[in-house]
């Protein structure tokens, strides 16, 4: 369904991306935030899975920045290999990939973003610093760097109850910094939504899709 196309950032800076396009007139466009594991197979499908739902969707390579080419499995060494290229990032730039994928898609109508783990403060910040008319972060740990930043666009995030790597009280300090944005916990643990990794929550991944794809019907219309 899906094809590799090129973005260009507002600094000149070309990077690779998977796009996929509903068959008929999209209902909107939704740029997917990869996790620290790259543009991989999961996040072609989930691209697949939201053209399949009538949305044009890009997932633009984000580490294309230190990196060219990188899509990694859900294992040790990638996992470390994936933190260690994330770490290598420079928001500013993280932000102007970001904004090159809203821009190719607003021939689609609104645009929204969506991003898991690291791509989760990068879904968060396209609405503070980005004109995203729309985002839902799942599991953005890094969320509680931002707390000082102001959404200028509906927002909606997702956690796990179980995520070692966000205490429940960071949870708590984004809803205390941000009360108007809907803030969902559900049973899992880091990456429940996934189904590409062990830590897949069958049952909070449809609940979490469920408000996710509410959310988009409502704000992208």
């Amino acid at each position: 369904m899906g094809q590799n196309i090129k973005l260009t950032a507002s600094d000149g800076f070309e990077l690779d991306a998977y796009r996929a396009d509903p068959a008929g007139t999209p209902k909107g466009g939704i740029v997917v935030v990869q996790e620290i594991f790259g543009v991989n197979p999961h996040i072609h499908d989930v691209c697949d899975r939201f053209a399949a739902l009538g949305y044009a969707a890009i997932a633009p390579a984000f580490f294309d920045r230190v990196e060219a080419g990188v899509s990694l499995d859900y294992v040790e060494p990638d996992i470390t290999t994936g933190r260690e290229l994330a770490g290598k990032l420079d928001w500013n730039n993280t932000m102007k990939d970001a904004q090159a994928a809203i821009d190719a898609l607003r021939s689609a109508g609104k645009v929204g973003v969506v991003g898991y783990c690291w791509g989760g403060t990068v879904a968060f910040r396209s609405t503070t610093v980005l004109d995203a008319d729309c985002a839902v972060g799942y599991y953005g740990r890094l969320i509680n760097d931002f707390l000082g930043e102001t959404p200028k666009a509906p927002v909606m995030l997702h956690y796990g109850a179980e995520d070692a790597s966000i205490p429940l009280e960071n949870v708590d300090a984004v809803k205390a910094a941000f009360p108007q944005i809907p803030v969902n916990v559900f049973p899992g643990q880091h990456g429940f939504s996934c189904d590409a990794r062990g830590s897949y929550h069958p049952d909070s991944a449809a609940k979490a899709l469920e408000l996710t794809l509410g959310f988009f019907a409502e704000h992208l219309s």
